[in-house]
């Protein structure tokens, strides 16, 4: 008897604890590999280890988002400066450059009326609206703002060891909250709760991390 093909195909999963692990890892590596080698050789680390995150992307999702072959570039640039002038400053300015990309990109979206993270993100939130892709977009373009100065008033007023806790920690928390704030507003915009909202949707809906 032939099969049956009136079945519709299942959508295959996306794994938002890789992403999550992809996107913050190679900072935790570089955390601990200054605390234990210093910054050259923390820097070095933390270059190889954003290499491995891509590889391990397109390995094991069939992928490598905008977002994390950015990072890596601006990783191996200026993690390269840092080893060559021996200067964390310019493994510092990194995130800066990355959130306030995204900033620009989001809003330069949002004004010719494409909401950019619904093309990004699409998987994850099967079923929003327009306009909550709209208000998605507008919410993170202003976060990434609010990142881009905290980035850069922390590497300025903290030592170089605290702005990798600061990094490591507080950006961290802090976007795994301002992800979970938006879950009410994509409920209200046609996001499923029994289906979207799990701690996997948020780790793939927080910023760069590397």
């Amino acid at each position: 008897m032939p099969a049956d093909n009136s079945a519709p195909a299942t959508k295959p999963a996306h794994n938002g604890t890789l992403s999550l692990l992809l996107d913050f890892g190679p900072l935790l590596v570089f955390f601990l590999g200054y605390r234990m080698f210093g910054v050259i050789m923390g820097t070095a680390i933390f270059m190889a280890a954003i290499v491995i995150a891509v590889i391990v992307s397109k390995w094991q999702l069939g992928r490598i988002s905008p977002m994390l072959w950015l990072s890596a570039i601006l990783v191996l640039f200026f993690g390269s400066l840092t080893i060559y002038f021996d200067d964390m400053t310019f493994i510092k300015i990194k995130p800066t450059i990355i959130y306030s990309f995204f900033a620009l990109m989001l809003f330069a979206g949002l004004l010719r009326g494409k909401p950019l993270l619904k093309y990004l993100l699409q998987a994850a939130y099967d079923g929003l609206t327009e306009e909550g892709w709209r208000k998605l977009s507008r919410n993170w373009a202003f976060f990434f703002v609010f990142l881009a100065v905290t980035n850069e008033t922390a590497r300025k007023l903290l030592s170089d060891e605290q702005w990798l806790l600061f990094k490591a920690l507080g950006v961290t928390t802090a976007s795994f909250l301002f992800a979970a704030a938006n879950i009410p507003m994509l409920m209200r915009h046609g996001l499923s709760v029994g289906d979207k909202v799990d701690s996997d949707e948020i780790g793939e809906t927080t910023p760069p991390q590397g």
